[in-house]
């Protein structure tokens, strides 16, 4: 499966894109359906520390899933938005079963 990751306006680090890469490889391990993903990384403009966002678009075959959250690191963030897609992926497969 094919990961693409997008930062606006800074560089990732490679440690960061590994942690994204192989926590978006465990969604595919659940579901073969999926054809790649669209994880784009940036920083809000908020005085607060949790700034950083990201967004994950999930490939499948017929459909797109999609989610966005905000937290202190890009790690946490990526963690909280796989959680979302772990639940939108369990709901398309038994939409899907029938």
């Amino acid at each position: 499966m094919k990961v693409n990751i997008n930062s606006v306006h800074f560089k990732t680090d490679r440690k960061l894109e590994n942690f994204i890469e192989r926590k978006i490889g465990k969604l595919s391990a659940i579901f073969d359906g999926v054809i790649g993903s669209e994880v784009t990384l940036r920083l809000a403009n908020t005085e607060s520390k949790d700034n950083k966002i990201t967004e994950i678009r999930l490939q499948l075959r017929g459909n797109d899933l999609y989610a966005k959250k905000q937290s202190f690191t890009f790690e946490e963030a990526t963690d909280t938005a796989i959680d979302a897609l772990k639940k939108q992926l369990e709901k398309y497969k038994g939409r899907n079963k029938k």
